[in-house]
């Protein structure tokens, strides 16, 4: 037997199919009442309002132009805002994206549910494929239970959209290799366009999945080792690659098709680039400079979807400011995802792999854990430090294979103790991730497991999308309230049109002249409270300066808190002390 040795899943029965129905349908009805309800929560991310507005924009003119030339693919936020450009024909306005936007943010937030039905069914689909009925029915309690993966189903984001149409691609990739063109390149490829569309990681991410896929297939079948009489490494490379001949003319196609796609649903306007128009401009005279300025001004097939996924290629070489365990760097960590994982991820979801090595460590040998793995050393060449969101197909496709593996190992162990133990701490694990992300609700975005000191203190370790990335305002809002409204001023992250709306004063610390120290903000305070968003203190966005300048702030315990707003009390000074008040 080859080490990638099948695993025959039973015959299935009908009555297997009525269970599966029935655990689908109170899976995705439980983990979306849990993503609405958490929805109409909170307040905007930092991307969200863009998104609308850019969503709204290509609805009413037919134009990507502003979402590709930052590096937005518009798949997700096409499909979210279309329900919001049916309302405003069907009712002859047009929304106010400011006195409207709550409204308009939690219909755009419904509109992720597609992508978060997407792939619990596909993760189902998979889980069924490599480990039986139980591997699909564990793989959605999974995928559906992660406080991460709810966090951000209840977002009108990409991340969702891009791990979604991952998880499809991988499926059919799988299924059709070797069936006729149609299943084998064509479906392929639309969901290699739909990954690509939804976020242009997915330009990397699903041929890489796709090759883990054919070796692990191949290696199953012995492909590798048939007709391989040397001993030789070179020799035996030379084997498998062409073993590897028919996939590669296969894996062409379905990214050239892909892209075709790609391009034609991102469309054009039909206009000059111009910066390309400037630096033209910019050569000297001569043959050279002129030809370049002729073809700049008269190259008008602008934008399109190579811009968007250049612009994202050009992001991640040049990196981004990056924060984890309290120390900031201008580019990144190499280790970032690694640790970020360990934090965000459920002990369940750290633990069961572990199970299941030490047990039955044969059943790992996957194509779903193996591509997971693939995506984990990838991620350390990647630069955009923002968030796990940025490796959330990877999340996916590893719990998928992990409950793969725990039903394939109970069904090859046999009756005996390690089968019931596997089976017992896979119940278990299930029950703890539920607690868990029912106790977390509604901020399975901020989630961070005990192992790290919890949720409570995660802003301390991870910031940006991982924890405050803008969405606290009606929290805070709530606080104040709660508190007989007294006055707050209000230094954030993020770009909600709320803050415009509530009874709070922004103070932009960041912008305004350098605050020397305690007495000075409370001055500038005058006897307001302050609360400061956890990523403005904590996170990857302040130079070393800021960071020497306000560490007086995060040495001063503060008065109390909401889950992403830590608030400070600087009364006003009177006379010879301070004026007292209570919070």
């Amino acid at each position: 037997m080859t080490p990638f040795a099948p695993v025959t899943p039973p015959i299935t029965r009908g009555r297997d199919w009525t269970l599966d129905a029935l655990w689908l349908l109170i899976v995705v009805g439980v983990s979306s009442a849990w993503c609405v309800t958490a929805a109409n929560q909170l307040g905007a991310t930092f991307d969200e309002p863009f998104y609308l507005a850019q969503g709204l924009e290509f609805w009413r003119t037919g134009s990507h132009a502003r979402l590709l030339s930052k590096g937005t693919m518009p798949l997700a936020v096409d499909l979210t805002t279309f329900p919001l450009y049916l309302w405003e024909r069907w009712g002859g306005f047009r929304f106010d994206l400011v006195g409207d936007f709550d409204r308009v943010l939690v219909v755009a937030r419904v509109g992720t549910l597609v992508f978060w039905w997407l792939l619990l069914g596909y993760g189902w689909l998979v889980g069924r494929l490599l480990g039986g009925p139980w591997g699909g029915r564990l793989a959605i309690v999974l995928l559906a239970a992660e406080p991460s993966l709810l966090g951000h189903a209840s977002l009108a984001t990409t991340d969702i959209a891009v791990t979604a149409c991952l998880m499809a691609l991988v499926y059919h990739g799988a299924v059709g290799r070797e069936a006729g063109w149609w299943r084998r390149v064509a479906i392929p490829a639309v969901w290699y366009a739909a990954a690509v569309l939804a976020k242009a990681s997915g330009l990397v991410f699903g041929p890489l999945c796709l090759v883990v896929i054919e070796v692990e297939r191949l290696a199953r079948a012995g492909a590798f080792r048939s007709g391989v009489v040397t001993r030789s490494p070179w020799e035996r490379l030379r084997h498998a690659w062409r073993q590897l001949r028919p996939f590669r003319r296969d894996l062409v196609r379905i990214m050239g098709l892909g892209l075709v796609l790609v391009f034609v649903y991102c469309g054009s306007d039909w206009s000059a680039e111009p910066s390309f128009v400037a630096w033209a401009q910019s050569l000297p005279d001569g043959p050279t400079g002129q030809t370049t300025r002729w073809i700049a001004e008269h190259l008008q097939i602008f934008t399109n979807a190579g811009q968007g996924l250049v612009k994202q290629i050009q992001h991640n070489i040049r990196g981004h400011s990056v924060f984890l365990l309290g120390e900031v760097r201008p580019r990144a960590f190499w280790y970032y995802f690694p640790v970020a994982l360990s934090i965000k991820m459920t002990l369940t979801a750290l633990l069961l792999p572990l199970a299941v090595a030490a047990i039955h460590p044969r059943a790992l040998r996957n194509w779903a854990v193996l591509a997971a793995l693939v995506l984990l050393v990838f991620s350390l060449t990647t630069r955009v430090q923002i968030g796990v969101r940025m490796v959330l197909p990877m999340v996916g496709l590893g719990l998928v294979g992990v409950a793969a593996s725990i039903a394939t190992a109970c069904r090859e162990l046999g009756p005996g103790w390690r089968r019931r133990l596997l089976a017992s701490g896979a119940v278990a694990g299930v029950v703890w991730t539920v607690a868990a992300s029912t106790l977390v609700w509604p901020h399975g975005l901020c989630y961070a497991n005990e192992l790290w000191g919890g949720t409570e203190n995660g802003y301390l370790h991870l910031s940006d999308s991982n924890y405050d990335w803008g969405q606290g305002l009606p929290e805070l809002a709530r606080w104040q309230r709660s508190h007989g409204g007294p006055p707050v001023d209000v230094w954030y992250f993020g770009t909600d049109p709320a803050l415009k709306q509530l009874p709070v004063r922004e103070l932009p610390l960041h912008v305004l002249p350098p605050i020397a120290g305690p007495e000075d903000l409370a001055a500038r305070v005058q006897g307001r409270y302050l609360a400061v968003g956890t990523t403005e203190l904590y996170g990857a966005y302040q130079s070393e300066e800021r960071r020497r300048r306000f560490a007086f702030l995060r040495a001063r315990p503060p008065v109390a808190r909401t889950t992403t707003f830590l608030i400070y009390d600087f009364p006003r000074e009177t006379g010879s002390g301070m004026e007292k008040r209570a919070p």
